[in-house]
């Protein structure tokens, strides 16, 4: 490695270059900040030191300071800005190990980065040093400025009229910003300002096939932990050396895929090889093991037997869902909604259910009238748009999601039959199982 760089600074106190910073941040916001949290969880605590404070108590009339949201550089470079400390963190503050595989929080735009400017306190950490780099970490800002503004509107205006444009804006491109083996910080940012207003209106995102696609294939969970890494002071024998280094790369590759698996890897690595327990650490885990198993075979005893009918754990087949055959005996348009068709369906019950299907686009209103369809039965009842809809409507549609068609059921079928598929008879899950255990996601 290069010997980091040190600089004077103006307060006359000798600052470093190497790769360390201190986040001091309210409990409050860090609460309300899903991205801040991953971040900080990605990031080594051996390179951030996170201080949280708590939020300043309220003075009588009115006063008490703001929340407090910092991040010093070794370079005695101080941000405030949120989006300025997120892109920091991710880049040149930890000298861009956020930006290194797996992670590649920038886009692995930021690797590019060099020299300094002698602007602003953003500007001093490096600027970009192609014009390709330049463009996508500008483009990555951008759409977290966006983000901030959906955040802000509390009416929920802004993330509607945005959503058809991101949807058009995403059929050509994976995530947000182009060249990006990964989502980035934009990615993430954007996904949780639109997952606060879907939360209360899930209807927005139907009929948004790319942006359904967009927030599925990178969700924020796929940030991964980091791996501490293991220092040498050069005296070491080679064996050792040799050892740390199949243990480290033993936990990354565990920690991408079973990160269960990475904790005895990362514990080797730390130590410099294998490391042996003592006779009484034996005994003590042993009984540890032997308590646990217990309390699993006592936990299981009490479980309730399970229906008759029902499948059993781990052999779910698609005979959980109440799939039946239903006939359109009244449909009319939402009255805010524009993708929407609000319909009353026969599926064989003393009342037919009122459903909210997102057909518009595709149907004509007369073309809905007296449809026979079919119906998964066992969802709960919820409000699309202001509109208790019990059942989801089953269709087909084609790659890109331009054309979409209702399924037919059988000809001699008749409103409420159930559809059976081969030897899977089982009975339907109940409604509230079906959704906590995302069945319909699983099949």
């Amino acid at each position: 490695h290069n010997p980091l760089s040190t600089m004077v600074s103006p307060t006359g106190n000798v600052a470093s270059g190497a790769a360390r910073a201190t986040l001091t941040v309210s409990t409050t916001i860090l609460e309300n900040d899903p991205l801040l949290q991953k971040v900080i969880s990605a990031a080594s605590p051996l390179q951030l030191t996170v201080i949280k404070k708590a939020p300043p108590k309220k003075k009588k009339g009115g006063g008490g300071g703001g929340e407090e949201l910092k991040l010093l550089l070794a370079s005695e470079v101080e941000l405030t800005q949120r989006n300025a400390i997120l892109r920091a963190l991710c880049g040149p503050a930890l000298h861009y190990a956020l930006d290194h595989a797996p992670h590649f929080l920038l886009g692995g735009h930021a690797l590019s980065l060099s020299g300094g400017s002698g602007g602003d306190a953003e500007d001093k950490l490096g600027v970009p040093s192609s014009a390709s780099s330049a463009l996508a970490l500008a483009g990555i800002s951008s759409w977290m400025s966006v983000a901030s503004s959906v955040r802000e509107d509390k009416s929920g205006k802004a993330v509607k009229d945005l959503l058809p444009k991101l949807d058009l804006y995403l059929s050509t491109r994976s995530f947000l910003v182009p060249n990006s083996p990964n989502a980035t910080l934009a990615d993430y940012d954007l996904q949780y300002a639109i997952s606060d207003v879907a939360s209360e209106d899930e209807a927005i995102l139907v009929g948004l096939a790319n942006v359904q696609r967009w927030m599925g294939a990178s969700g924020s969970e796929s940030i991964v932990e980091p791996i501490s890494p293991v220092f040498f002071y050069g005296d070491e024998p080679e064996e050792v050396i040799a050892a740390a280094a199949a243990a480290t790369a033993a936990a990354s590759k565990a920690a991408s895929g079973a990160k269960g698996d990475a904790k005895p890897a990362a514990a080797a690595a730390q130590g410099g090889g294998k490391v042996e327990l003592t006779e009484e650490q034996k005994k003590a885990a042993a009984e540890k093991r032997a308590k646990k198993n217990a309390e699993k075979a006592s936990k299981k005893a009490k479980q309730p037997k399970q229906k008759q009918g029902a499948a059993p754990a781990g052999e779910l087949d698609i005979s959980a869902l109440d799939i039946r055959v239903g006939q359109i005996v009244k449909v009319w348009e939402h009255e805010t909604a524009e993708k929407l068709y609000c319909e009353s369906i026969d599926v064989g019950e003393k009342e037919p259910r009122n459903i909210a299907l997102g057909l518009r686009p595709f149907y004509d209103l007369g073309g809905m009238e007296n449809k026979r369809v079919l119906v998964l039965c066992n969802l709960k009842a919820r409000n699309l748009v202001g509109f208790p809809s019990h059942g989801m409507v089953l269709c087909a549609s084609n790659a890109d999601h331009t054309k979409v068609k209702l399924i037919a059921p059988p000809e001699d079928a008749k409103p409420g039959d159930r559809l059976m598929f081969g030897d899977m008879k089982g009975e339907p899950e109940a409604e509230n199982k079906v959704g906590k255990k995302k069945m319909l996601e699983k099949l």
